[in-house]
């Protein structure tokens, strides 16, 4: 019996290794448009899927980050800025995309764009706190891919939709976990929904990486000023000891963090250029062994773990 299932599961790894390494034909007459290309994920794959022979689209904040970006790759790859918070720009950048590809459609649009800060204990923030975040990774996410979509049926292609381990566990407060599992919401709803015309949508969830997102830095920054605005009856209520062990963590932030971004990438080029990509990729060891299997633990046990890593208030009873 024990032989037969081995066999079984043997097969079915086979099976999948094969069919996960056709690829689809004509790579380069395929446009694929990328948000949040001034560094990290967005940059390198922008780089990587030029030198694969893709016409890349890729979409910047800023234009030293365009310039750059255009400096490192072939005449194939042109870039356009974008700021995925404001409607207008939303706008342009369809236009723009609507220029360049043509009759031939979009094939790939990666929804890559995304920031973490302020990230705090959630009664040390205001509304603005969290929309600041969910504006970039959520609402943003959502009004590009609503401008493209037309573009990417037209194609029969796919859409790549960058979210985080830390949409399927919860783990600081703040709007990031927020708007990842808000990613994902959207991103199986929108797969249901487009199966009908031969669009594949994949969802990323990357352990911890080395990018802007998580800057220890930049984190710790916002954790400190979060902290300075507080009412002095919030500030009681933790405490100063609190504050000091709750920044330990964001310090050892970048010693946590895996530099290879190419697991990442990698993933986001299978999900564009496989025959049968994965409905959901997971980069990183910590998110294979550690964060998405305790995603299925039991509730009380996930929390147990996750307050014997935490910090205490002083007024905790």
């Amino acid at each position: 019996m024990w032989w037969s299932l081995a066999v079984l599961v043997g097969l079915y790894y086979l099976l999948r290794w094969y069919r996960e390494r056709q690829v689809v034909s004509h790579l380069q007459d395929k446009y694929v448009f990328i948000t949040g290309c001034d560094s990290g994920f967005g940059n390198l794959l922008a780089r990587q899927l030029d030198l694969r022979g893709l016409r890349v689209l890729a979409a910047c904040l800023t234009e030293k980050g365009a310039q750059q970006l255009r400096s490192q790759t072939s005449d194939r790859l042109d870039t356009v800025i974008l700021d995925v918070t404001k409607t207008e720009s939303i706008l342009a950048a369809t236009q723009w995309v609507e220029e360049h590809v043509g009759d031939r459609g979009l094939w790939g649009l990666v929804n890559n764009a995304g920031i973490s800060w302020p990230t705090a204990p959630n009664e040390w923030l205001t509304k603005d706190d969290f929309m600041k975040i969910l504006d970039v990774n959520l609402l943003g996410l959502v009004e590009v891919t609503l401008s493209l979509l037309s573009l990417v049926r037209k194609a029969r292609g796919r859409v790549v939709n960058v979210s985080s381990i830390m949409g399927r566990l919860s783990l600081c407060g703040g709007g990031y976990c927020i708007s990842k599992y808000g990613v994902e919401a959207f991103s199986d709803s929108l797969r249901r929904e487009l199966t009908y015309f031969g669009v594949k949508v994949a969802v990323i969830e990357p352990g911890y990486f080395s990018t802007n997102v998580t800057n220890p830095e930049k984190i710790s920054r916002g954790f400190q000023e979060t902290w300075d605005r507080l009412s002095p009856e919030v500030r009681e209520a933790y405490g100063e000891e609190f504050l000091a062990s709750a920044r330990k963590p964001i310090e050892k932030l970048k010693s946590m963090c895996d530099t290879n971004l190419y697991l990442v990438t990698n993933c986001m080029e299978h999900a564009l250029t496989a025959c049968h990509p994965r409905t959901r990729y997971s980069p990183g060891w910590d998110a294979k062994l550690l964060y998405l299997p305790m995603s299925y633990l039991p509730t009380l046990l996930v929390d147990t773990m996750i307050y014997w890593n935490s910090p205490r208030p002083a007024k905790a009873v």
